[in-house]
């Protein structure tokens, strides 16, 4: 089998999670500016076989779109055509705040907690834990 990967897309900085080989558990991989996104992935994808990208897809609490919705099914487009991968949009409502209390969780200390680039990963994470549930 090969690995899915998650996107938690943001202007400056995007997350990044990928499965293990047989599809069980997500693990935050990194954060990447996103002016070097496409060159990471590059990279990654010649390295890893990966069957599929999972993008996080912003929604207010009504549903309805946020101010970055419009970017973010650009990148959905342009992901699928550079890469010729099939690209799934996931629900990303509340992974910040989840990825926040994960980390308060875990115990770290409130100056690691402020880490943006972390909270970012962890996001990526439960964005690439959900669509692992909603698959299964």
């Amino acid at each position: 089998m090969a690995k899915i990967i998650a996107l938690d897309y943001g202007k400056k900085r995007t997350g990044i999670a990928a499965t293990d080989e047989l599809q069980i558990i997500a693990s935050g991989l990194t954060t990447v500016d996103t002016k070097q996104l496409f060159d990471f992935l590059k990279d990654y994808l010649s390295k890893n076989q990966v069957e599929s990208i999972v993008l996080g897809e912003p929604k207010k609490l009504d549903g309805t779109d946020t101010h970055s919705s419009e970017d973010v099914r650009k990148l959905k487009d342009k992901l699928g055509t550079t890469f010729g991968l099939p690209v799934h949009m996931v629900d990303e409502r509340f992974t910040s705040k989840m990825a926040f209390q994960t980390m308060i969780d875990s115990g770290l200390k409130k100056k690691q907690r402020q880490n943006k680039a972390l909270v970012d990963e962890i996001s990526a994470t439960i964005i690439l834990q959900s669509y692992l549930e909603t698959k299964r």
